[in-house]
């Protein structure tokens, strides 16, 4: 059966872990698209102010403060969206919480914990948004990571958890593809992305974590979520760290790990001290409406890669375009060339052109230009 999707100003999108980071940005573009919102998160002061910022903005918006990791609220936030607006037609899966430090150190509470809220509250929404989207149509949108397919060191629990996701997404797209369902499952896998994420990590080093570079701004992941509530797509990887870590672990695999035991891991600790009593979210809601976090280098606002998967019709046209263009200042150059050369025998006219192209023209790779995605 084919999906159809409706634009995002037709749309009614629950959007979890809406306090902060992709949530929040993702939360405030699609309001500005004119969608209605369903925000979930358990900070209830952000989700009043978000809330109240986007009703100013004349959005339509409504907030509910739960916890995924609980099977009966994933029916109450489908419940919620159902009385407010009558229903829903995209719901995201973006509530995550990270822990940094070696698994031997970590408790095995911290660790069932952090599966409750990463992969059991996944499967509890996702379980809910099928069973009404069946009815009707729409989209399911999961964030995964790069670390879906990639484990990052010190943080093993965390990789874990978003394998599982994966497995559980690609599982249930499955399902809903031998049924006929008109349903559009989506894994989103982004690299880093420049958010509180560390910050709002457990945290068991001795320096406060932060993301290791490049790290991508979350409103490149926000592009590629509405993308997909409106153009169905299997996964997304945004940002092409992504894909280059991806095709290491195919491709290299002994080269990545060495690089994530004597790079990544100093690379993943900031310099700054790690603060006692720190509270993470791992047990309780910590949003405050903060979009970026603590990267300290240059965060990539755009992932060209990206946008590259996205609009692949679009880059086509830009790189035909370009090739007509090259094509074009090819024959003037050659008209030029000509049109100086003197009247002389055709094999002498043929080797003059030649030797003034050679000159003058820039020299070309054989098999073009290589372009690193990013």
């Amino acid at each position: 059966m084919k999906v159809n999707l409706k634009k995002l100003k037709e749309q009614v999108i629950v959007i979890t872990g809406a306090s902060s980071g992709i949530g929040l940005v993702t939360a405030r573009m699609a309001a500005k698209e004119g969608a209605k919102l369903v925000l979930v998160a358990r900070s209830e002061d952000a989700l009043r102010q978000l809330t109240s910022e986007l009703k100013s903005q004349n959005a339509q918006a409504t907030y509910l403060v739960a916890d995924v990791s609980k099977q009966e609220e994933a029916q109450r936030i489908a419940q919620v969206a159902k009385e407010q607006f009558g229903g829903f037609d995209t719901w995201i899966n973006n509530a995550g919480v990270s822990m940094y430090g070696k698994v031997e150190e970590q408790s095995v509470e911290d660790m069932r914990q952090l599966f409750e809220i990463n992969f059991w509250g996944l499967v509890y929404g996702s379980l809910e948004a099928v069973k009404h989207l069946k009815q009707q149509g729409g989209a399911l949108i999961n964030v995964g990571s790069v670390l879906s397919d990639v484990t990052a060191v010190l943080q093993t629990m965390y990789s874990s958890s978003k394998h599982a996701v994966k497995g559980f997404t690609d599982g249930l797209r499955m399902e809903l593809q031998m049924e006929d369902a008109p349903v559009s499952v989506t894994l989103i896998q982004p690299a880093a992305i420049d958010t509180p994420y560390p910050l709002h990590a457990k945290n068991y080093m001795d320096k406060v974590p932060k993301h290791a570079p490049p790290a991508y701004a979350p409103e490149t992941v926000a592009r590629a979520i509405l993308k997909c509530a409106v153009a169905p797509a299997r996964n997304v990887e945004v940002g092409g760290a992504s894909k280059l870590f991806k095709g290491m672990e195919e491709w290299t695999p002994t080269l990545l790990d060495k690089f994530m035991e004597t790079s990544f891991s100093e690379m993943s600790k900031s310099d700054q001290p790690a603060r006692q009593n720190h509270k993470s979210g791992l047990y309780q809601g910590v949003g405050e409406l903060k979009e970026r976090g603590n990267y300290p280098g240059h965060t990539r606002e755009v992932s060209t890669y990206t946008q590259a998967r996205l609009h692949p019709a679009i880059t086509a046209a830009i790189v035909a375009g370009a090739g007509v263009a090259v094509a074009a200042l090819a024959r003037g150059r050659n008209k030029d060339s000509k049109a100086s050369t003197p009247q002389r025998s055709t094999k002498s006219a043929r080797n003059a052109t030649a030797a003034s192209a050679t000159k003058h023209s820039p020299a070309m790779p054989e098999s073009g230009p290589t372009v690193t995605p990013v």
